[in-house]
């Protein structure tokens, strides 16, 4: 089976082709700092045989926090605890990469202990109708510079690389899409100038990394909002990052203000037919681009995930929510399984009502 073959991305071998993709935990404790609840997790899910673990995403400076009890690196403070976590995953026989992410206008208040959400633009936010404030521009080199920080501070935690979050309406995805990005200066105007963003923290990045350190993104294939970013423009971007020397691109699609049916985390996939809803997405990247493609998305059978690599639509398989359900699906799909019992349900996404990111459906069979 060739979802369970070998697969490398620089200097990180993994034993198959399976990703889980990051998956917000809340998981961490109030002040972001590394819990023995986070560190079990991922330990579980490097045992439950998974070839590369992306942590939830991981806050990389104060002005953007999206959730509570996030996972924090954006203070040297932080580096103890992360040493832990990757030193306990590894000694799982597992790989793990830190996904950095800011919040940018899709951060409500109450997280941010009042101060306004900051955008490339004053573009109101209706989910968590807040009406952001259009950074400046010592503003933006100062995050910039703080992905490029965080990232040192990762690659010294041992972190086997790092994500970018350019995905799912966050800060460079905003930068990236017209809808959200109305500037008309460095950082905006057109779509070379909306690219700017998310080169400078790439070069933030690789300043304090080098080239030998594996740096990859979460990439909106579409925003599927009306004026967002498109599949097109997309593929332009994901070029351009090619060029740079990305090494790996996960395909995903949608923001928070999306449809519903066109949201990142659909429901009820409950279908072959359903299943793999980026597909075609991810087939385009294909195409066009010779780095690595991840394909994430309602991904819940072994047929589909090998029918995918097979038809060189992706070369590596990303998944969330089955594996909250059943962190040990890989090792269950190598004995023969091949449906996960995640039902789709997002019960695990109402995370202001759970304690900590869980499949609520097994609690209701207890």
């Amino acid at each position: 089976m060739k979802l369970f073959s070998p697969f490398e991305i620089k200097s990180i071998k993994m034993k198959n082709r399976i990703v889980r993709s990051a998956t917000y935990e809340k998981m961490a404790d109030e002040d972001g700092f590394i819990t023995d609840r986070l560190i079990n997790l991922y330990v579980t899910l490097a045992k439950g045989g998974v070839g590369l673990i992306i942590t939830g995403n991981v806050l990389v400076h104060t002005s953007g926090r999206s959730a509570p009890k996030i996972l924090c690196i954006h203070n040297d403070f932080y580096i103890e605890g992360l040493k832990k976590l990757t030193q306990a995953v590894h000694e799982s026989d597992g790989k793990i990469v830190i996904q950095l992410s800011h919040g940018g206008r899709q951060c409500a208040s109450i997280f941010l202990y009042g101060a306004k959400p900051v955008a490339p633009s004053a573009v109101y936010e209706p989910v968590y109708k807040v009406m952001p404030r259009e950074l400046t521009q010592e503003e933006i080199w100062e995050i910039i510079e703080s992905f490029g920080k965080a990232a040192r501070r990762a690659k010294e935690a041992g972190f086997d690389g790092v994500q970018i979050h350019g995905a799912h309406g966050y800060l460079v995805n905003q930068f990236l899409s017209p809808y959200t990005n109305r500037r008309n200066d460095y950082w905006g105007g057109d779509e070379e100038r909306r690219f700017h963003f998310l080169e400078e923290v790439y070069n933030s990045i690789r300043d304090n990394v080098g080239y030998d350190y594996p740096v990859m993104i979460k990439l909106n294939a579409c925003d599927f909002i009306k004026g967002g970013l498109t599949l097109e423009e997309s593929l332009k971007i994901a070029k351009r990052l090619e060029n740079l020397g990305i090494d790996a691109i996960e395909v995903s699609g949608g923001i928070v203000e999306s449809k519903a049916e066109e949201r990142p985390v659909r429901v009820k996939i409950d279908s072959k037919e359903k299943e793999a809803y980026f597909r075609a997405f991810s087939k385009e990247f294909k195409k066009v681009l010779k780095v690595p493609i991840m394909l994430v998305g309602g991904i819940r059978s072994r047929t589909t995930a090998e029918d995918i690599l097979e038809k060189n639509d992706a070369d590596l398989i990303s998944l969330s929510r089955p594996l909250i359900r059943e962190p040990d699906l890989p090792k269950k799909w190598l004995k023969g399984k091949d449906v996960a019992d995640c039902i789709y349900c997002n019960g695990c996404m109402r995370f202001m009502k759970l304690e900590y990111v869980r499949c609520t459906q097994l609690e209701k069979k207890k």
